[in-house]
């Protein structure tokens, strides 16, 4: 069991991260900016943290084994939040990244492709911008997992498969359930595969 701080906790995956944390009876500090709207679990404290208040959520993070981070990249400053962490003194980082940085082929990366939604591209950016950052901090020992192309909810299968910086696809596509991507970042979280790397997760 650990005590995990979770910044994120009312999200489309932070709310599916924090329903598989409690399940296997993690002690969690959910954070978000409504606090109101984080699910109401067993194991769970939320609380009212912003990213944008470094002192503020460092405090909130201090004394826990894991800091997980579900934010959009867009709305945070990356070197705010990675110093709220380090200001915090816990070591391990978990990080929900982005598909845009994964590559289709040798030094093609999803982002970068024709056929790459418009709409997301800033997001993207944004995230691949985070993992760059995140690859000259020694200091932490953190993980980036990156979804598939299409991030949805869905089910808990328990069925995927994990890579490493080259997007999954089948016969259907490129797609995770955000209930299963929350089942690869716990899994992570209990058993450290990828300190310091990027891995992804995928059907």
């Amino acid at each position: 069991m650990a005590n995990v701080a979770l910044i994120g906790a009312s999200g489309n995956a932070g709310s599916r991260i924090l329903v598989e944390l409690s399940e296997r009876s993690h002690m969690v500090t959910a954070i978000a900016r409504h606090p109101e709207r984080i699910d109401k679990l067993p194991g769970v404290m939320a609380r009212h943290g912003d990213v944008h208040d470094r002192a503020g959520l460092a405090d909130l993070l201090s004394g826990h084994d894991a800091v997980i981070s579900s934010v959009h990249f867009t709305a945070t400053d990356i070197d705010e939040l990675i110093g709220a962490v380090r200001d915090s003194g816990v070591k391990r980082y978990l990080v929900v990244g982005g598909a845009g940085s994964l590559e289709v082929a040798p030094g093609q990366r999803l982002i970068d492709q024709p056929e790459f939604p418009a709409e997301y591209k800033a997001e993207a950016s944004a995230g691949a911008t985070f993992l760059e950052r995140l690859r000259t901090v020694d200091d932490l020992d953190w993980t980036f997992l990156s979804p598939s192309a299409l991030f949805v909810a869905g089910e808990r299968t328990g069925n995927f498969r994990l890579g490493k910086d080259t997007l999954l696809s089948n016969e259907n596509g490129s797609s995770i359930s955000f209930e299963d991507y929350a089942i690869a970042l716990v899994d992570e979280l209990e058993r450290p595969a990828h300190v310091r790397q990027r891995f992804t997760v995928g059907y």
